[in-house]
């Protein structure tokens, strides 16, 4: 019977043993298995982050404030021999490139500069134009053009962006030419809008009931020439 019991104390042991042996084992693997799969999630997640950063973008090319300029034009409805002209100068901006062509860009207008193509005459009305009546420089002294999609249609260079005027932004799309030769990229395109949009109503026909030789043309002409250089 004493070796019986040994023997049946002996299994037990044994029985015991093994069984706290797996659980440690088991509990051993449930705090590693977290540690480890932990570790390894953002590894991966770094790796697809650094590889979609080593995509390399456009060369960007400074804006060359000195040789860019707006030309602007407008008239009275009935009378586009009264035709109004000046200009407006870009602050800061610059144009990106991929492989030849123009993908973006973006361009900053002063609109304290606003002036007349007559610079002599004291009888431009400048400060009329800055005034609330039309683009209200005091509140909004600077307009911007961020281009957002470029693209050829029939061998013709398409370019549209948001332009913000008066703290106002509309998609615009106009034609443009570009050229990227020794450094240098010369865009030069033609936009027409529509000032309404952009709460520019000063004697619109639109909104009010004046007599027809006094209404101001709703359109607005802008040639923008811009030089950029790398």
């Amino acid at each position: 019977m004493k070796n019986n019991r040994n023997v049946l104390c002996g299994v037990n042991q044994y029985y015991f043993y093994t069984m706290n042996s797996k659980l440690t084992i088991t509990y051993l693997i449930l705090m590693i298995a977290p540690l480890i799969f932990g570790c390894q999630g953002p590894v991966a997640k770094s790796k697809n982050n650094t590889s979609a950063s080593s995509v390399p973008p456009g060369q960007k090319y400074r804006v060359d404030t000195k040789e860019s300029v707006v030309t602007w034009q407008g008239s009275m409805l009935l009378d586009i021999e009264q035709e109004h002209k000046g200009y407006v100068y870009i602050s800061k901006g610059e144009l990106i490139i991929e492989k030849g062509k123009l993908v973006g860009g973006r361009a900053e207008i002063n609109m304290n500069t606003i002036e007349y193509k007559d610079k002599e005459s004291k009888n431009t009305p400048v400060n009329h134009l800055k005034s609330p009546d039309y683009f209200d420089v005091g509140k909004f002294p600077v307009s911007t053009i961020a281009i957002t999609k470029v693209e050829s249609v029939r061998g013709q260079t398409v370019v549209t962006g948001d332009l913000t005027i008066k703290g106002v932004t509309h998609p615009v799309t106009f034609p443009a030419k570009i050229e990227v030769k020794d450094a240098i990229v010369k865009a030069n395109g033609k936009l027409i809008i529509d000032r309404t949009d952009w709460g520019i109503r000063y004697k619109s026909g639109k909104f009010y009931d004046i007599l027809a030789d006094e209404i101001v043309s709703d359109n607005i002409e802008f040639h923008i020439k811009i030089v950029a250089k790398k």
